[in-house]
């Protein structure tokens, strides 16, 4: 017996290609919402994590910052005790001063010259004396320019053949001895701090072989 299928079989074929078509492209759609979705979450997360370290770093920024302006003041503070130690330091050397020129002169000062004045202005000294000859000043000058210890760059400003006075004339007539006046400029200087001296490095002790 021969079966003939009367019903429009093409049309049936064709609406479920079609309804198949709809189904798998809900899905393709559904998948790729989904999928954007997951995404967004994932972004959404690492950028709230990066907000997060940001604001620690932010915070742990402004303590450093309030840190170091603490140690900006400290050193400030430090600095100025340093320099009230030094002014210090210097008035109790600048009391010191005016002895410890006299006696640098007085030693500088040769065997047949002597001083007659000394006026100081600031960290200038201009001394005035006489001499036996022209040598001694010269050596006065060499005394002060190598191993002065307060006083340096020794100037000699004048020197000139002493007038005796009408009391002194018999006597320098008779000892034919002429004296000079000589007029020179010195200059302060601060000795400088001796540096520490280094300890002599240790020796290890020799250790003897011995032989058995």
């Amino acid at each position: 017996m021969i079966l003939i299928n009367l019903l429009p079989h093409r049309e049936e074929r064709r609406r479920r290609r079609k309804q198949a078509f709809f189904v798998g492209l809900g899905l393709a759609a559904a998948a790729g919402v989904a999928v954007v979705a997951g995404w967004w979450a994932v972004l959404q997360q690492l950028t709230e994590q990066q907000q997060a370290r940001n604001g620690f770093l932010t915070a742990e920024i402004r303590k450093l910052e309030a840190q170091i302006k603490d140690i900006a003041n400290l050193r400030a503070e430090i600095e100025g005790l340093k320099a009230r130690q030094r002014a210090v330091e210097d008035l109790q050397t600048d009391r010191n001063v005016p002895v410890y020129l006299l006696n640098e002169l007085a030693q500088r000062t040769p065997e047949g010259a002597y001083l007659t004045a000394i006026r100081q202005s600031g960290n200038t000294v201009a001394v005035s004396g006489r001499a036996q000859t022209n040598e001694r000043v010269s050596e006065m000058l060499r005394n002060t320019l190598h191993g002065a210890q307060w006083i340096e760059r020794p100037e000699l400003v004048e020197i000139k053949a002493a007038t005796p006075s009408a009391a002194n004339a018999r006597e320098a007539a008779r000892d034919q001895r002429r004296l000079y006046d000589f007029s020179m400029r010195v200059y302060l200087k601060r000795p400088q701090p001796a540096e520490p001296a280094t300890p002599p490095a240790t020796r290890q002790p020799a250790r003897a072989a011995t032989k058995r």
